[in-house]
């Protein structure tokens, strides 16, 4: 009898130890009391691995445990994103998924999970990328460089090493807004009276209206639902009209901005910013008030290529946007830095207006466009004439000409260092446990194994 309970003994033993060689999860990875497992790993690497530089096996995990060093803090000092914010991003990530895989059906199958899942893990994934994003840009908030600081990282620096410039255009718009029938306006207005009445009622929510038939993309997909806001981050009209609600079972009256017409309802205030829905609605365009617009474009047109008008003073009499009016016409670029720049690379103004970048790209320096139609930054169809005045090709930069663009460079470096320390500091003061099978690595960032 002995006998054979040691031999099933040795054979236990030996299934145990082929289990554990084949094991399908494990942990591989343990960052203060948060794990990362194997699946984690393999999961980012399908997702992500053509990115990757070097061993994904040492990349991804390291990558994994600075995000769970950021999310961890950023729970001390309670920063966070909306819901509505990651959804922007999901939702654009699901529908390039789709278009990719051919079908919803399609994706569902790729993935081997259905849609509400697949959402929710692609909702928990840009949730803590975004909130790691935010505490990584609240690290660095506090990072400034001058211009000497600037001036001596580049002074010795050899030319082929300097940042390469690509193509910049200044642009100048003279824009003028078609105009738009009372009785649009009034079927508009209509329309969203219509609604409020049906929302009042408790036919229907605001937020399955607002997914409807609300114009405003980033919001419509979130039931018309916007992030908190104060009054001075808002149209005036709009602010005017939403911070004046107090119930939030009722819709509020017809408010009025530069984007169209909206309706409105709060969902809640908190001290001087409020969060509420929307659904907006824009007039339509038709087709012989955008001609008799180009017309009449064309006769400006005209008039200044013949000289009896300079561009600026015609912009200055004759344009509707008031954005680039009261600056002769020239278009403002406002980076993601908060830094405004009259210079555009294309890509950037392609973002801006692709319609304006086609017609920019075949303009020589000095030459006005004919009239053209373009949508706008507030979505609105506009007809306009545009005139290239300047165009910087590709080159290395220089203090004199790119200073901006060199003062960026330095400060991501600083803000590159400040980060560096934070991590050294976080890594002296958190648990931090590696898998004996997975510290043989040339790590990002020294400190990991203590």
């Amino acid at each position: 009898m002995k006998h054979y309970s040691l031999c099933f003994l040795a054979l236990f033993c030996c299934l145990l130890s082929m289990a554990q060689k084949n094991v399908i999860d494990e942990v591989v990875w343990i960052v203060g009391d948060e794990a990362i497992l194997r699946s984690d790993v393999e999961k980012y690497r399908q997702e992500y691995g053509s990115q990757i530089k070097g061993n994904p096996y040492c990349v991804i995990p390291e990558r994994l445990a600075i995000q769970k060093l950021f999310l961890h803090q950023a729970a001390i000092d309670s920063i966070s994103v909306t819901d509505a914010d990651v959804n922007q991003w999901v939702e654009q990530d699901i529908n390039e998924r789709i278009m990719t895989a051919g079908s919803k059906e399609k994706l569902e199958e790729y993935m081997k999970l259905p849609m509400p899942q697949i959402r929710e893990e692609i909702f928990d994934q840009y949730k803590n990328e975004l909130t790691a994003r935010r505490m990584r840009e609240q690290l660095t908030q506090d990072v400034k460089v001058t211009p000497a600081e600037v001036r001596r990282y580049f002074k010795d620096m050899p030319e082929d090493s300097l940042p390469l410039i690509p193509t910049q255009v200044e642009v100048q718009l003279l824009v003028r807004q078609p105009r738009i029938p009372q009785s649009e306006i009034d079927r508009i207005k209509s329309l969203l009276r219509e609604y409020a009445e049906r929302v009042n009622s408790g036919e229907i929510s605001f937020a399955n209206l607002a997914r409807l038939y609300s114009e405003d993309p980033g919001s419509a997909r979130q039931g018309g639902e916007m992030p908190y806001m104060g009054k001075g981050e808002l149209d005036p009209g709009f602010a005017n009209v939403a911070f004046g609600l107090t119930d939030t079972k009722r819709v509020s009256k017809i408010a009025q901005s530069e984007f169209g017409y909206h309706i409105i309802q709060l969902i809640d205030k908190r001290g001087d910013k409020m969060k509420c829905r929307h659904i907006l609605k824009r007039p339509e365009v038709a087709q012989a008030d955008i001609d008799s617009t180009l017309v009449i474009l064309d006769s400006i047109t005209q008039d200044i290529l013949s000289e009896k008008i300079p561009f600026e003073d015609a912009v200055r009499y004759a344009s509707d946007d008031k954005d680039t009016r009261n600056n002769r016409g020239i278009l403002s670029n406002i980076k993601e830095t908060g830094e405004t720049t009259t210079r555009f690379e294309m890509s950037e103004l392609s973002a801006f207006s692709p319609e304006l970048a086609r017609v920019v790209d075949t303009l020589k320096v000095g030459e006005i466009s004919k009239p053209f139609t373009m949508i706008n930054m507030k979505g609105k169809k506009v007809c306009a004439i545009a005139r290239l005045k300047s165009r910087t090709l590709t080159h290395r930069a220089s203090i004199t000409e790119d200073f901006q663009v060199m003062k960026e460079v330095v400060q991501a470096k600083k803000g590159e260092e400040a980060i560096l320390k934070w991590i050294k500091e976080k890594q002296k003061s958190t648990y931090i446990r590696i898998n004996p099978d997975w510290r043989d690595c040339e790590f990002q960032y020294e400190g990991w194994i203590k």
